[in-house]
């Protein structure tokens, strides 16, 4: 099983290794999601603001590990780096403890596939891995026949989004469970830009 990085060992330039994440990814995967959600969130949403979103939407699809459409970034000793993934089905954002039981599949032609839960550990945070994931998630989703992409941005993800080219279409509150209300945006792009 990968291990997770630790924010605290010091870190060299490593492109690490790019594959399709498995089932038995899923803790490290929810480790990395905690750690980085924690860390890069600091600044933008407030300590319970982010642990709301951990409890209720932040975690691991389980469909889009089936439908080999989430990847992780894997360094040199099995430790995830970065994970995040596309679908060609029905949800824009969430784990799977937010889903309801049927996720159909989009049509192409007419809708957008959705880019989804991009995390990075925060010991490798700004080192390119993310634009490495989308570019993998756009060539992926326009060899399916996609022509446009869709995401639910968090504030602190929303730089990266708008440097690879997504434009904001709406700004909305995810009002939470526990009344916890969180601010997100709703972008999207061509997949041939």
């Amino acid at each position: 099983m990968p291990r997770t990085l630790g924010t605290d060992r010091a870190r060299h330039i490593d492109p690490g290794r790019l594959r399709l994440a498995r089932l038995e990814d899923l803790p490290a995967i929810e480790a990395l999601i905690a750690r980085s959600a924690q860390e890069l969130s600091a600044g933008y949403y407030t300590p319970a603001q982010v642990a709301a979103l951990l409890r209720y939407v932040f975690g691991a699809d389980t469909q889009l590990i089936r439908d080999g459409t989430y990847f992780v970034c894997e360094a040199d000793d099995g430790a995830l780096m970065a994970a995040g993934g596309w679908s060609r089905r029905r949800t824009l954002f969430g784990a799977d403890r937010m889903k309801a039981t049927e996720d159909p599949v989009l049509n192409p032609t007419t809708e957008a596939a959705r880019i989804r839960a991009f995390f990075v550990d925060p010991g490798w945070a700004r080192r390119g891995l993310g634009r490495r994931l989308f570019a993998e998630c756009q060539s992926a989703a326009r060899s399916a026949g996609f022509r446009t992409l869709a995401l639910v941005a968090t504030l602190p993800g929303e730089p990266l989004y708008r440097a690879l080219g997504f434009e904001p279409t709406e700004r909305f509150e995810l009002r939470l469970p526990d009344g916890t209300e969180v601010p997100v945006v709703h972008m999207c792009r061509r997949t041939d830009d």
